[in-house]
């Protein structure tokens, strides 16, 4: 059977290579009178030749060995000439289903049978007894060599050359490949079944003939070249070894990876890298993982693996591909857009291999570091050289875009990593200071190495930007977001999980010199405003990471009040540096330090701590720590009122009366709970504070968007109205209700607790609805008009009750008749001075506000007063509100007969 299937394979491959010849000759004939036509057309006798660079050029763009033209470039060659032929043959011949069986796959299936033979041959011999071991071994290397031999035969000359489209079915390079197979099983066979060849021995024979392979692969194509890499990668797998040095084997797989990219410059193959990297990374990850699964005491040393990590990236940064793609790096786009921006960032040559050693090195140093436990120097010290390394290829190769995105990543994920695996290793905050030299002998080998890291990518950002911030914008502006991001990042999380919180020297340093940097860099990249805002948007991304430095150097040395105070001054210092540098960062600083006090105040609301927290009212901690910042943002609002940028102005205002109603809000707050700040519900008192401010923010923000028409002053002055509102309906009239609570309202008349809780809101409902009117939305203004008069109705309701009842006015007090006969009478009159006002000032609103209130007034004369009032107080009651419905009506008609005469003049 196996004799069989030897004999149809080289039948096939007879066939096809026929076949395969006959289509070469008819190439050739038509070729050749194409040439004898070029010399009639020209007697002078001018040979066809092709210049030495394109003839270079072509011998790297195809799998055919150099210094051999062939066919397509004579056909290019002779393109031009007049001729009635037609070019039967080009470089890309159009494939039919004839030409992939006759021309392509019967020399794979060919090639596949003929080292299947090979085995099978060997097979047959044990089976049968006919040879003993040595004498198969030497068939085996017999018919090896012969294949390899007659590859080589076929490539010299024995077969014409053949077109572009069929470089992968090359019958010299699928003998080769066999033979590559066939020594390769008998060098394996020989070692571990026979015992002929010791380990070194087989080892080194498999090595050779992978390296051959290789070799050979200039001559044969690409597709042997990956056959010989996996060979010499595989060839370790087939050799054990009782004491295996991982020294040696990492040694040797960076070897094999050194000349597959060796032959992937010379032949310009872009496929061959991709596998290489693909391949030397399962290798580490399989390396480690197995040991950590297995015998976590075996695994690899750090810098065994690290070693060949970098020497992948050096590979790759110098060798190839090196800056051989950096030329086709097209200008900027006119086009803009966050999608489109990234999507020619990514797509910049050659995506594959730099896609493939990017998640290599990612991989592989998590893979190091997730298995190496305990956490020891060695693995941090290779982590951060192999990340800095892809850093560095990021930043010196402008086809790199990706191992630069890739490069942060596995920092700020391996740091993470780190300390997730090393909790237990977070350094106290009470570290030993009075030393000399304590504080330096602190530091953890993971807060060390993550800021070393974070100093590497804030030195290969300012080194990108001040070399190529003018012929590479896009990329420029990539890196200065990882300059500034990523060593923020890392110091982040080293100092909380392994630094001094009570004043960490080692952060606050590294901090000051990473915002030294930043700026500096700036200060160097300066341009000018007139160039386009994406050309300086490195230079505004350096400055808010400088701001970031400093506040994280600040958090590092200080605490409390004195850091809560310290950011908005930061940001100040760069507002006022505007006035020097006329730079769009800078005011953005003071929005960025508005934001990072926001979030402390909201983790801390008592800034130094409930404990020390003074009960003074007013003056105390948190009239620094909430004043402060309010006052230092309308600074930098009044400083920047003549700024160009009107959005960021905008958003100081905004920020600067924001914080104000906070500071206002929180004295409240402090003062009306005896100096103490909790979540205890709000009393009726402090509500009302709380809301008279949001109406006041409304009010401020309607009227800076007047003078600075802004959509965020806009709808922030809509959204505190309704918010305000919201207020009102549910915690004035419901929740803190006293009718409800029984909260206490005071013993004075008018100034009560009723004043502040529902007249005084009212008024300001009013005053800010009067204000709004024509300038916002009219539901808006109707909203607001509405809870003016429904407070309005609420207080006169509640002091009626306030008289008859007393301080408290709770429900399960009941009600007095004369206290029921009084509702009617404060509702009347409210309604007839809403239709008085309503008529003065033509107001329809006022007019349909009173129309309800007597309405109300009617309803509860029939419906309650009938029922509960007795005597002389039932027929006040009927009599009042029937003189006054008469009265009413009585001046709607006066109303209805002065403007009839005016609607009839225009029909006469």
């Amino acid at each position: 059977m196996y004799e069989l299937l030897v004999l149809v394979s080289l039948l096939a491959l007879f066939v096809g290579q026929r076949r395969l010849t006959n289509r070469v000759h008819q190439l050739e004939t038509e070729l050749k009178l194409l040439k004898l036509q070029r010399e009639a057309v020209d007697p002078v006798g001018a040979r066809i030749h092709a210049p030495d660079q394109a003839t270079e050029e072509s011998e790297f763009a195809s799998d055919e060995p150099p210094g051999e033209p062939s066919i397509a470039e004579a056909e290019t060659e002779v393109e031009g000439a007049t001729s009635p032929l037609p070019v039967a043959a080009n470089s890309s011949p159009s494939e039919s289903l004839e030409s992939r069986l006759g021309a392509q796959w019967t020399v794979w299936v060919g090639g596949l049978a003929l080292a299947l033979g090979g085995v099978f041959l060997v097979r047959y011999s044990i089976e049968a007894g006919l040879l003993g071991p040595a004498a198969r071994l030497t068939l085996a290397t017999i018919f090896g060599l012969l294949l390899a031999a007659g590859g080589e035969m076929l490539r010299r000359g024995s077969l014409p050359r053949l077109p572009q489209a069929y470089n992968n079915a090359m019958i010299p390079g699928i003998l080769t490949a066999a033979a590559s197979v066939t020594l390769l099983a008998t060098v394996f066979t020989a070692h571990a079944f026979y015992g002929f060849l010791g380990l070194t021995t087989a080892f080194v024979l498999l090595a050779l003939v992978s390296f051959a392979t290789l070799a050979l692969s200039l001559l044969h194509g690409q597709a042997l070249a990956g056959l010989g890499l996996v060979a010499g990668l595989v060839s370790p797998l087939l050799v054990s070894s009782d004491d295996p040095s991982f020294y040696v084997l990492f040694g040797y797989l960076t070897t094999v990876w050194c000349a597959a990219t060796l032959a992937a410059r010379i032949r310009e193959w872009r496929i061959l890298p991709v596998f290489a990297n693909v391949l030397m990374m399962c290798w580490i990850m399989f390396s480690w993982g197995s040991a950590y699964i297995l015998e976590p005491s075996a695994l690899p040393p750090p810098p065994a693996s690290g070693i060949a990590l970098m020497v992948m990236i050096a590979g790759t940064a110098f060798f190839w591909p090196g800056r051989r793609f950096e030329a086709d790096i097209t200008e900027p786009a006119a086009e803009r857009g966050l999608w489109r921006y990234t999507r020619r960032l990514l797509s910049r040559s050659p995506k594959a291999i730099m896609i493939s050693i990017s998640l290599a090195v990612m991989l592989s140093v998590l893979t190091m570091v997730a298995a190496d436990l305990p956490t020891h120097a060695d693995s941090v010290m290779i982590f951060v050289a192999v990340t800095g390394c892809l850093a560095s290829l990021g930043a010196g190769r402008r086809s790199a875009t990706i191992p630069a995105i890739f490069a942060g990543l596995t920092a700020i994920w391996g740091i993470a990593l780190f300390a997730l695996l090393d909790a237990s290793r977070v350094v106290s905050s009470a570290l030993p200071q009075t030393a000399a030299h304590g504080w330096l002998s602190s530091i953890a080998p993971e807060a060390m190495g993550g800021l070393v890291l974070g100093g590497v990518f804030t030195l290969c950002g300012c080194l990108f930007i001040r070399r190529n911030d003018r012929i590479d914008p896009e990329f420029s502006v990539l890196w200065a977001l990882l300059a500034s991001v990523i060593p923020l990042g890392i110091a982040s999380i080293t100092f909380i999980n392994y630094g001094a919180l009570n004043g960490d020297w080692w952060h606050a340093i590294a901090m000051l010199l990473t915002a030294g940097a930043l700026l500096a860099t700036a200060l160097r990249i300066s341009k000018s405003e007139t160039e386009p805002a994406f050309a300086n948007m490195p230079r505004d991304l350096f400055i808010l990471g400088s701001f970031g430095a400093l506040t994280l150097a600040l958090h590092c040395l200080t605490k409390g009040l004195i850091t809560t105070i310290g950011v908005p001054i930061i940001g100040a210092a760069y507002v006022l540096a505007s006035a020097r540098f006329h730079w769009r960062g800078l005011p953005w600083a003071m929005i960025a330090a508005a934001f990072v006090t926001l979030v402390r105040i909201g983790w801390e609301p008592t800034i130094v701590g409930a404990q020390n927290l003074s009960t003074t009212p007013v003056f105390n901690q948190l009239l620094a720590g909430y004043g402060v910042p309010a006052a230092l943002l309308t600074f930098s609002a009044w400083y920047l009122r003549r700024w160009d940028g009107r959005r960021t102005l905008n958003a100081l205002q905004g920020l600067a009366a924001l914080m104000g109603l906070i500071a206002i809000a929180i004295l409240v707050r402090h003062a009306m709970n005896d100096g103490v700040l909790n979540d205890a519900v709000p009393t009726l008192g402090e509500q009302s504070i709380y809301t008279l401010l949001l109406i006041g923010l409304s009010g401020i923000l309607m009227t800076l968007d007047f003078g600075n028409p802004s959509g965020a002053l806009r709808y922030g002055s809509i959204l505190a109205g309704v918010l305000a509102t919201l207020n009102a309906l549910f915690l004035h009239l419901g929740a803190l209700n006293p009718f409800f609570t029984d909260e206490s309202l005071g013993t004075w008349p008018l100034v009560n607790l009723l004043l502040p809780g529902y007249l005084l809101p009212a008024l300001a409902y009013a005053g800010l609805a009067y204000y709004a009117r024509d300038k916002r939305p009219r539901p808006y203004v109707v909203m607001l008009a509405i809870a003016a008069a429904v407070l309005v109705f609420a207080w006169a309701t509640l002091s009626v009750r306030w008289f008859w009842q007393g301080p408290h006015i709770a429900e399960w007090k009941g009600f007095l008749s004369a206290e029921t006969y009084t509702y009617s009478v404060v509702w009347l009159a409210i309604g007839v001075g809403l239709l008085v006002l309503g008529s003065r000032f033509n107001a329809r609103s006022l007019r349909l506000a009173s129309a309800v209130l007597v309405l109300i007034a009617v309803c509860k004369a029939f419906l309650i007063d009938m029922s509960n009032l007795e005597g002389i107080l039932r027929a006040l009651s009927f009599i009042g509100l029937g003189g006054v419905l008469i009265g009413i009506g009585l001046f709607y008609q006066k109303v209805l007969a002065r403007t009839a005469p005016a609607q009839d003049e225009p029909a006469a």
